[in-house]
């Protein structure tokens, strides 16, 4: 029986690779990307050849099942995401659970994420955290915002830059203009930016320029 190894790869400096996540990404019998354009660069970059496979968001359930039965009959097998590690909001969590109902090993490997180095760079209490990742785009959105106003530790969300105002804005209207906050974006890349304030503060800051690159807005629990 073979092995599922869950590979985080860099999100942005594609120093931040480990060494082991390279030995398994050349050793695997073939590796499921979220999306293999994207991945074919990291690849291209570090010398791969191993074959890769589509495996996304719009096609896990209908391939899972017959993903799972080729690593039960031999050879392992990495999954990655277009940067970070899968499974945080990103695809993999279905996998990984039929994985594991199938008696399948699966292994994990540490590496990159863009909540953590967002998180300390924020410099709110890091020492207890609520992941939200991505709030929904309409469809329970103001009640998610209005629970999170009342949550007493300091959260993280995932946004996209055309969204950022709206969620800035959504977020000082249900907790207050004065709550402390931190966005990061394009972390660990030449221009990076982590932006501390309050919500009213980086509202003005962000008004004022294009927001390009991935975000992540970390705030302030309730006080």
């Amino acid at each position: 029986m073979g092995k599922l190894y869950i590979v985080p790869t860099p999100i942005g400096n594609l120093e931040d690779i480990t060494f082991r996540a390279l030995r398994i990404l050349k050793e695997a019998s073939f590796v499921l990307a979220e999306d293999t354009r994207t991945s074919r660069k990291l690849f291209s970059h570090f010398e791969i050849s191993t074959r890769l496979v589509a495996y996304h968001m719009h096609n896990e359930h209908k391939t899972v099942e017959h993903f799972v039965d080729q690593i039960a009959s031999g050879g392992d097998v990495a999954l990655i995401s277009d940067a970070g590690t899968p499974a945080i909001s990103d695809p993999g969590f279905l996998l990984v659970r039929e994985c594991v109902e199938a008696k399948v090993e699966v292994e994990c490997l540490p590496g990159a994420t863009a909540l953590i180095p967002a998180l300390v760079n924020s410099a709110l209490p890091a020492d207890r955290f609520v992941f939200e990742g991505f709030l929904p785009h309409k469809k329970g959105r103001q009640t998610r915002i209005t629970e999170l106003a009342n949550n007493k530790y300091t959260f993280i969300l995932y946004e996209s830059p055309h969204r950022l105002l709206k969620t800035l804005t959504q977020l000082g209207d249900a907790l207050g203009l004065d709550r402390r906050a931190s966005v990061s974006r394009e972390l660990s890349k030449m221009y990076e930016e982590n932006k501390r304030g309050t919500i009213e503060e980086l509202i003005a800051h962000f008004s004022q320029k294009t927001i390009k690159g991935e975000i992540v807005i970390i705030v302030e629990g309730k006080r």
